[in-house]
């Protein structure tokens, strides 16, 4: 039962860096702020507040906040079992620079209810550096992988 417990994702986790709080509790979340940069970054361009919110709800969320005003957010898809998908992952443009996405990262590869999965997914379009720091590799086997991929889908009527 402890390893379930140790493992369960509604249990709440927060870390603090000087003036900095990362954190797993779904109600800080500014969800006009995660909109607000979703909306129009590369990967969500388009997406509707109604489908940000229905995502923050079905994940494990960490937001990043200086002085309580939201900064970063990151979420993770999965089982808790076996694979996580990482997606998401930004901090304000104003805040980068001071090591705070390495900051995140570490705390959420860390999160206890994430340990022991077989598989971490993730797709990035330029920043493969910065997710090899944390283990993360091209597919060894991409001709094993398939998707269906709708990247007009946030712009339909």
């Amino acid at each position: 039962m402890a390893a379930l417990q140790a493992r369960n994702p509604e249990a709440l986790a927060e870390h603090r860096r000087g003036r900095f709080l990362l954190s797993t509790h779904r109600q800080r979340i500014d969800l006009d702020m995660v909109h607000g940069f979703l909306t129009n970054c590369y990967w969500a361009k388009g997406i509707s507040r109604e489908i940000v919110a229905r995502s923050i709800e079905h994940s494990l969320c960490f937001g990043m906040y200086d002085n309580g005003a939201q900064v970063g957010f990151a979420r993770v898809v999965s089982d808790f079992a076996t694979v996580a998908y990482l997606g998401d992952v930004f901090v304000l443009e104003s805040h980068r620079g001071r090591g705070l996405g390495k900051w995140m990262m570490e705390c959420i590869v860390q999160h206890p209810a994430l340990q022991g999965l077989r598989r971490w997914i993730l797709l990035t379009h330029d920043a493969h550096a910065f997710y090899q720091k944390f283990r993360f590799a091209p597919l060894k086997n991409p001709e094993r992988y398939m998707e269906l991929h709708q990247p007009k889908v946030y712009r339909r009527p």
